[in-house]
């Protein structure tokens, strides 16, 4: 009798379970819905802009956003004090490769040691395939680089898109979206999202300001980079729903 009794409050418990999980499963579709409608704007939009900037549509304002950001008269000498000036160097650092590279490693260590040796190779991953995406975009439009300025920092490879602006937006978008998964409170959530966001912004203003990046690149470096991130948050999302891909412990902070 109170075996029979035990397996009936067992029934009723998941009885009451159920319907959380499927609201909570009916949730994740709709993110995962959203996530890929943004990024097929994104990708509509960066089709536009190519467009555009293959037609030479947006080299005037181009130019002109680029002057507007130098001394009148002398268009070697970027506005604002030297001390300015050098905080955007290191401003442009943080979408460099060897930042990039430390943060990425970090992340995929810090879910090794997790035990998430799936979500440690599915970062590994979205983070290599958006440098291979960055090279192919930039080997296929070969922009040259800004030549009505002096440039403010060491410049390898072609102008479009601008690779720091696409892979701080992937990295840094991608590495948030992953971790705000494992935030319980919507305001930390909201926090870190911004924070990325924030950082993005950062990395590509200063390109523009040091004269190595033309306006529309870093704009399509953005583009591509947050639309690689959203399709890499959507796979992701899906393989954790499926137990593909493991999901690290949910945590949270008072």
């Amino acid at each position: 009798m109170t075996g029979w009794i035990d397996r009936a409050r067992l029934g009723v418990g998941v009885a009451m379970k159920r319907p959380s999980l499927l609201v909570h499963a009916a949730l994740e579709n709709r993110a995962a819905l959203l996530l890929l409608a943004l990024a097929a704007g994104g990708l509509w939009g960066f089709i536009a802009l190519a467009d555009e900037v293959l037609e030479g549509e947006t080299h005037a304002i181009d130019e002109a956003i680029l002057v507007a950001l130098r001394v009148p008269g002398d268009l070697s000498d970027p506005l604002g004090p030297g001390w300015f000036e050098e905080m955007m160097r290191d401003f442009t650092a943080l979408g460099g490769t060897g930042v990039l590279t430390l943060i990425t490693l970090a992340v995929v260590g810090f879910l090794l040691v997790a035990r998430a040796p799936r979500a440690a190779l599915a970062v590994a991953l979205a983070i290599g395939g958006g440098i291979l995406l960055s090279t192919l975009l930039k080997s296929g439009f070969d922009r040259p680089r800004p030549d009505l300025v002096p440039h403010g920092s060491i410049v390898y490879t072609a102008s479009f898109p601008s690779g720091h602006s696409m892979m701080s937006a992937t990295v840094y978008l991608t590495l948030a979206a992953l971790l705000s998964r494992v935030l319980e409170r919507r305001r930390l959530r909201i926090y870190l999202v911004t924070l990325a966001v924030m950082l993005t912004l950062l990395v590509g203003a200063s390109r523009v300001y040091l004269g190595v990046h033309w306006p529309t690149d870093v704009l399509a470096g953005w583009t591509v980079g947050a639309v690689w991130a959203l399709g890499a948050s959507v796979i992701m999302l899906r393989l954790q729903l499926a137990r593909t891909v493991e999901r690290p412990a949910a945590t949270d902070v008072d």
